[in-house]
């Protein structure tokens, strides 16, 4: 004989149900905001990439450019810095997001066929590890592609709270 079905059974699919519903609202409250943590990590990924070539010297850099038969290397090294540093900055506010994708994007598939490509795809390859320190191989291709990815998605997401263009898309409407 099946024991009569329990009043708390009710009260705890209920409570499921409503936990549920609650967190599809959070989730839909905070879709908005999503792209915030891409804009954060890609602009400051950039800017970081952009002062370390900067703070070598562009020259040191041209020679590095030269090495792997870059053409116009001196030319070649002032815009990987400048796109850097101007797609970082952008990103990193929300601003033309858009319009400073496109050389962002050119700059990292010049970096995957010109540099990575031949490290294959993983960008961590722990060699050995030597008196408490990890050696690592050269880097693949992975984190360039996550960043385009990433810029990718930013692109398609559209203008996001707490950005330029998002103030700019405000702005135009009224």
């Amino acid at each position: 004989m099946a024991a009569p079905p329990s009043p708390h059974g009710k009260e705890i699919m209920s409570t499921l149900a409503t936990n549920v519903l609650d967190w599809r609202n959070v989730r839909a409250k905070l879709a908005p905001y999503a792209a915030i943590p891409l804009r954060l990590i890609v602009g400051y990924g950039l800017l970081a990439h952009g002062f370390a070539k900067w703070h070598r010297g562009p020259e040191a850099f041209a020679t590095i450019l030269q090495a792997i038969g870059v053409p116009s290397p001196h030319l070649m090294a002032w815009l990987t810095i400048s796109t850097e540093l101007l797609s970082g900055v952008a990103i990193l506010i929300g601003a033309f997001v858009s319009l400073f994708s496109i050389p962002a994007i050119i700059m990292l598939a010049v970096a995957i066929f010109t540099v990575h490509l031949p490290y294959g795809f993983t960008s961590i390859k722990l060699q050995s590890f030597n008196g408490g320190r990890a050696q690592f191989g050269p880097p693949g291709y992975e984190c360039d592609l996550l960043y385009v990815a990433c810029i990718l998605a930013l692109v398609l997401i559209g203008p996001s709270p707490w950005s330029v263009d998002k103030y700019r898309s405000r702005a135009t409407l009224t």
